[in-house]
């Protein structure tokens, strides 16, 4: 009877552990958030679940290994899909620069859709370098920055934009991408660091376009650090093929030193760029139909708000909230994040708040509610967490979450 009863204690004892450790690993869509940071130390994918409520994280998955060292990534809108950039890794076998698709499961779990995508491979000069993402706001189609490479002698080849079409986790490479950015009289080959594009569905509520209709045309704004400047593109909104805007082309509309990142508000009145060298970020009026008084033309083109602000040291991501109230802007050699308003009027940016993070910050994701954001250090391996009152913009730090090493990138859901 003894031995009965402490084999039957010592199993409630494991059931209940089993209990704890499912419940840290739990993920529920009505209650939790998704985190999804692409770690290259071991080249794998890591989800976390974290209450809404308070924060708190826990890890839920670790995806099967990336043959490769991924880092750009990108949720489509619906959150059912992340699509990540690879980078080739040469102590890997067969390790291919490539595109993967991954599907995100109900519980949080992620399971790959097939076989990374491989980047097209320039004549002489290897395939081509993925940088960083944007997707449209249907989920039709992803934009890839394609850094500068070299060919085979080591000559340099000046970056430029690929273009995919989604469907249901597929991922189709356009067969005229990569698309050539325009070359700049003077000037040295570009090197495309940073994209984003226009949106054609609004906030539904609590931005000052909320209840407005959005336009069905798409405009693609690239970033070349090589000669500080941002070119522009009007994007089929069938086929997702690229047509340069004269306007801002050949040469493009000045930036500060190395633009690293770019962002569209939600309400596609303005866009910002974090320039790195120069330490500060730049601000413009997007040109549209309502032809603001500082616009001579509704084709997209871009009109400075003025002055670029100052940011920390190296500023290399940066992030337009929901509502497109404010912006947060990732330091990343002064390891923390800074806050700024948007006048609803001029776009002009005024700061409210900076906030530390981890080691070498290099990425930066908002949740869609507007009320979390998170951050990715490179150093140190971890995501900076924070809670976002959208009406102040005010961060409140919580605990840190330790990642796989090298995390190079985050999305939230």
């Amino acid at each position: 009877m003894s031995t009965r009863w402490t084999w039957l204690l010592g199993l409630i004892v494991l059931i209940s552990i089993g209990g704890l450790v499912a419940c840290g690993s739990h993920y529920k869509a009505s209650s939790d958030g998704l985190v999804i940071v692409p770690s290259q130390g071991s080249g794998v994918l890591q989800a976390f679940s974290f209450n809404l409520s308070n924060g708190h994280t826990a890890q839920i998955d670790t995806s099967p290994g990336v043959a490769g060292k991924p880092t750009a990534i990108v949720l489509d809108p619906s959150g059912a899909f992340a699509y990540i950039a690879i980078l080739a890794d040469p102590g890997i076998a067969n390790s291919v620069t490539a595109i993967g698709s991954y599907k995100i499961n109900s519980n949080g779990t992620l399971a790959a859709t097939g076989t990374a995508v491989p980047m097209k491979t320039l004549p002489g000069a290897g395939a081509v370098r993925p940088a960083a993402f944007a997707m449209d706001s249907s989920g039709k189609f992803l934009f890839v920055a394609d850094e500068a490479t070299t060919d085979s002698s080591g000559a340099a080849v000046a970056g430029s934009v690929s273009v995919f079409s989604l469907s249901n986790g597929s991922v189709t490479e356009l067969p005229n991408s990569p698309f050539a950015v325009p070359a700049l009289l003077g000037g040295t080959n570009a090197n495309v660091l940073a994209l984003e594009v226009t949106k054609t569905s609004f906030p539904a509520q609590n931005a000052a376009c909320s209840g407005t209709t959005a336009p069905t045309t798409e405009n693609l704004y690239v970033a070349d650090a090589a000669n500080n400047q941002v070119f522009e593109y009007a994007v089929d909104p069938s086929a997702g093929t690229l047509t340069p805007v004269s306007a801002l082309n050949a040469p493009g509309v000045a930036t500060g030193s190395v633009p690293s990142a770019i962002a569209v508000d939600p309400c596609n009145r303005f866009v910002y760029v974090a320039n790195h060298d120069s330490n500060n970020v730049s601000g413009y009026t997007i040109c549209n139909a309502t032809l603001p008084p500082s616009c001579q033309s509704g084709d997209g083109s871009l009109v400075s708000t003025g002055t670029p602000v100052s940011a920390g040291n190296g500023p290399t991501a940066l992030a337009v909230d929901p509502r497109g109230n404010f912006v947060y802007v990732v330091n990343q050699l002064s390891n923390n994040l800074s806050g700024y308003k948007i006048s609803p009027v001029t776009g002009v940016l005024t700061s409210f708040t900076t906030v530390g993070t981890g080691g070498n910050p290099v990425s930066i994701a908002i949740r869609g509610d507007d009320s979390w954001l998170f951050v990715a250090n490179n150093q140190g391996a971890s995501i900076s967490q924070f809670s976002l009152i959208p009406a102040s913009g005010i961060l409140t730090p919580v605990a840190a979450t330790t990642t796989d090493s090298f995390p190079w990138g985050v999305a939230v859901k």
